[in-house]
């Protein structure tokens, strides 16, 4: 996917830093993990989402994941799990994250959603994703997505809490086929970026995405297994699973095209006719909202070629089991956004594309 210039547009309606005490999904396909593997990804996500996990008190537990944003789950099905979480003000701490410099709250319209169409959208979104190419990466190269992001979240000082929104930001990840070998440079870690090497296998690492079947209905008899016991039940698990796997990776040629065909079958799959993303490109979303958590995420597509631009999570109505901080979240709050601007093979860690011979 080639580079946008970076524009600035007029709404911006993704906060996905929230975190509240509730508990916060695993990344795809982790499913059934003890409680321990559970805490690391809690750290994990937290980290990326507020920059500010690095403080953290506990002991040394293995990066399983480097997703960008976390997702809730039904505070009454992990309540086995409640003695063992922290909430979210105690993992951000109250002191504004270093580096990453809190921008304006990022909002929006709700804009209306439909069914009419969605199924065609999707197979047009296939059909443009069949066609564009896809090179398996060679031995010893790295794939290299670059975005711009920011997340919205519940910043706690002196016992007062407010909703805060990250300044938009370029994010760069580098990540080896196998998922063990990473990088990442974003504001709010150090000068440089930091290691996501690591040894927990990743379900969205080149490697395990090549296993996956390419037939739609297989595929996604495969992602609610993968996904079972995730998010808010298993319909809107597998859209999110989905959503996971076509945005910071690198599906396999084939792949994409599918996901998109096994999206169109998941029920409570809608349309939203104008969408943002983070470069300010304004296109056409398919989506589905959570009905427990009243966030509706979005997949954004350029309305003409129907490629992916990016993807957003909206605010659309009041939580239910909601406590005094998930009601700060209030509808129209962009909890999330990210633009794909670069998603291509280097031949090593840390270079750029543009340094390739």
């Amino acid at each position: 996917m080639n580079a946008t210039p970076e524009r600035r547009p007029t709404e911006w309606p993704h906060a996905d830093a929230l975190l509240p005490p509730v508990v916060r999904e695993l990344p795809p396909g982790r499913h059934e993990f003890h409680k321990e593997r559970l805490m690391a990804q809690i750290h994990a996500d937290t980290q990326q989402s507020t920059r500010s996990a690095q403080q953290a008190p506990g002991p040394e537990r293995p990066r399983a994941s480097w997703w960008r944003r976390p997702v809730l789950v039904l505070p009454l099905a992990a309540a086995a799990l409640a003695g063992a979480l922290v909430t979210g003000s105690t993992l951000m701490g109250d002191d504004e994250t270093p580096g990453l410099a809190t921008g304006p709250l990022l909002t929006t319209q709700v804009a209306a959603a439909t069914t009419h169409g969605t199924g065609t959208i999707l197979q047009r979104a296939s059909a443009a994703a069949e066609q564009a190419p896809a090179p398996a990466p060679r031995p010893g190269q790295y794939i290299y997505i670059e975005s711009v992001t920011a997340n919205t979240y519940v910043r706690t000082r002196d016992d007062k809490s407010e909703v805060v929104s990250d300044k938009l930001h370029r994010r760069q990840v580098w990540e080896s086929p196998d998922g063990h070998k990473g990088w990442l440079i974003e504001p709010g870690n150090p000068k440089g970026g930091i290691t996501l090497d690591t040894d927990v296998d990743r379900d969205a690492a080149y490697d395990a995405l090549v296993t996956l079947p390419k037939d739609p209905d297989a595929l996604l008899r495969r992602i609610y297994k993968m996904s079972e016991g995730q998010d808010n039940g298993p319909d809107q698990a597998a859209f999110s699973m989905i959503g996971d796997l076509i945005s910071e990776s690198y599906p396999p040629a084939g792949l994409e095209a599918a996901l998109y065909q096994a999206a169109a079958k998941i029920p409570g799959v809608v349309t939203v006719d104008d969408a943002v993303d983070a470069a300010g490109r304004h296109g056409i979303a398919v989506a589905r909202l959570d009905e427990v958590t009243g966030a509706r995420d979005e997949w954004i597509f350029d309305r003409k070629t129907l490629t992916f631009l990016g993807e957003r999570s909206v605010q659309v109505k009041e939580p239910k089991h909601a406590n005094a901080e998930d009601r700060l979240i209030k509808p129209g709050t962009i909890r999330f956004t990210s633009a794909v601007t670069k998603r291509t093979l280097v031949e090593g860690l840390k270079e750029l594309p543009s340094q390739r011979s």
